[in-house]
């Protein structure tokens, strides 16, 4: 083998080493890449295990939270607005830790709290999980002009499916409306086709963004008039809000 045929050998040697370092520090980024977005989407939205409850200061001169400005709003009210404590609900259809909340939690949430007139439960729109997921926040809104939401809340909750999968279509939708007793099926249509309630959806959105809420569900449990919020991060068991709501009744009944 001649000198020329040793450099060029020697050469692409190097080339082809350096091609292969290359090669795998672009593979290491990306896969680090992958790695950071998969952690941030997972907290951001289904990392059930990242929970806490905190107390939060904010300006509360125009009393937002009240119950008082959110029948005002608009927002679906499940209980007596009367009711010392108001627990809002900050959710979206397609998220499955909501699901399994709904499923296991809320119920018994009802039968303690509100059924018995101690608390309210405020809906508020989250709908950050999926594609899909203003569809049917926009479903909910429209159930609720005919006072029909939470009836449509428990069907979507029930037929939930994987997320952006195609089940919450304004078609698959309009379906599930019609198994509702007593909804119009087309003033129904019309307010989802138009999408008559986007503004309202965003303004809780704009709420959600307000108290840096990071993951669906997330709840504000707060007193009636607005007063003392605490946050309640993830698809907690029931004696997480037992702990809260307890606490500021004991509260409420010393004033």
């Amino acid at each position: 083998m001649n000198k020329f045929q040793k450099n060029k050998d020697s050469n692409n040697s190097e080339r082809k080493s350096f091609s292969d370092i290359f090669i795998w520090r672009i593979f290491l980024v990306v896969i680090f890449g992958i790695g950071i977005n998969a952690i941030f989407f997972f907290q951001l939205n289904y990392d059930d295990y990242y929970v806490f409850a905190q107390e939060i200061n904010y300006n509360n001169n125009n009393n937002e939270l009240s119950i008082e400005n959110l029948l005002k709003s608009g927002s679906p009210i499940l209980g007596n607005p009367d009711a010392p404590i108001t627990i809002l609900d900050f959710s979206d259809f397609q998220c499955p830790n909501c699901g399994r909340y709904v499923k296991n939690t809320e119920p018994i949430l009802n039968e303690t709290y509100i059924q018995t007139g101690k608390a309210s439960l405020v809906y508020k729109y989250f709908p950050v999980v999926g594609f899909d997921s203003m569809n049917p926040a926009l479903a909910g809104q429209c159930s609720q002009e005919q006072g029909k939401f939470w009836q449509l809340h428990q069907v979507l909750f029930a037929n939930q499916k994987p997320i952006d999968s195609g089940w919450v279509s304004n078609d698959n939708l309009k379906n599930f409306a019609s198994q509702i007793s007593g909804l119009d099926i087309q003033k129904f249509s019309e307010c989802l086709d138009g999408e008559r309630y986007k503004d309202h959806i965003n303004k809780d959105l704009e709420m959600a963004k307000k108290f840096q809420l990071r993951a669906t569900p997330s709840f504000i449990i707060v007193n009636n008039d607005g007063t003392n919020p605490e946050i309640l991060t993830g698809a907690h068991p029931f004696p997480s809000f037992t702990a809260i709501i307890d606490n500021k009744l004991v509260e409420e009944n010393k004033q």
